[in-house]
């Protein structure tokens, strides 16, 4: 198994007989955005409300208005956020769109979008003519999650068992494509291989792989085939922070999802998160969450009760 195809979110989107979930945020909840990742599956995310940045691969894109991004598999992605936000995101599997029947759609779209070899726009904003169709289809999928869906347990994902449910939601996936498809917004994806995204795909997955330990510049110097200086120099230019910043950053991630999905003790996630200090760890996750890990877990709890 290569770097790149290692590097994935550890996680199933939706459920495994239905690989779609939605993931909502409000205004009224913090949410620090989305840190770098990829996965196999399609995104579809709308921005509703405030100020954001978007980087999909090498790209940046700064956010300020209502739209819709794209993200086709295997693109790393990630979502700064520098206001209070409304934003959802539909990540499914374009596997659950396939037809048995061999027609003009199975095999000219959803068979070519199953295998890489077409791929969805990176973006449509409000000006778009296509936009507001896109839109209503969107906004009829987040009202089946809203009327069946539940929530999985420790997670801000939806899904839903419901087969009627699937059924519209899988047809206001299509719906989308269709429209996508009338205005000829749907490419094949350019064949070259950027050599910065595998450095990067392989760096992450090293910081994954290891963030429980001790980890080195040296180290992920070396997994990259660079020195230490220019690794520190070419991550940052990528990722907009330090390797340093980064591994705490997933750190505290990681702690985030033991307080709410495990009744370990602080010490114990300060070990099993890489913190060898118990004064280190309390510094940083205050930092980033403007909680101690108690306070956290007291304020998860009852916001989900």
């Amino acid at each position: 198994m290569n770097q790149t195809s290692k590097l994935k979110e550890q996680k199933d989107h939706g459920t495994s007989v239905f690989p779609c979930g939605l993931y909502e945020v409000f205004d009224d909840a913090p949410w620090d955005g989305v840190k770098h990742h990829w996965h196999d599956e399609i995104e579809i995310l709308y921005f509703m409300k405030g100020s954001f940045k978007v980087t999909i691969n090498m790209e940046s894109f700064s956010i300020d208005q209502e739209c819709f991004f794209f993200v086709n598999p295997g693109e790393i992605h990630s979502v700064e956020v520098y206001s209070p936000a409304v934003e959802s995101a539909v990540v499914f599997h374009p596997c659950i769109l396939n037809f048995e029947h061999y027609d003009l759609a199975q095999t000219q779209l959803l068979q070519p979008l199953t295998k890489g070899e077409i791929q969805l726009p990176r973006f449509l904003d409000i000006s778009h003519p296509a936009f507001s169709r896109i839109k209503k289809e969107y906004l009829d999928i987040l009202n089946v999650f809203h009327q069946t869906g539940f929530f999985l347990s420790g997670e801000y994902e939806t899904v839903t068992e419901d087969v009627a449910s699937q059924l519209f939601i899988r047809a206001g996936l299509l719906k989308i494509l269709g429209v996508l498809s009338s205005f000829s917004l749907l490419t094949h994806p350019e064949k070259a291989d950027d050599y910065r995204i595998r450095i990067i795909k392989s760096s992450l997955e090293f910081i994954r792989n290891h963030y429980q330990n001790k980890i080195y510049i040296r180290d992920l110097a070396e997994n990259a085939n660079m020195n230490e200086q220019y690794f520190c120099r070419f991550f940052k230019k990528i990722l907009g922070k330090s390797p340093v910043t980064y591994i705490n950053e997933y750190r505290i991630k990681q702690a985030i999802i033991l307080l709410q999905t495990t009744d370990e003790a602080i010490m114990d996630i300060c070990l099993d998160c890489g913190f060898n200090n118990l004064g280190n760890f309390l510094r940083e996750f205050k930092k980033h969450t403007g909680f101690t890990p108690l306070q956290y877990r007291k304020h998860f709890s009852s916001k989900k009760s």
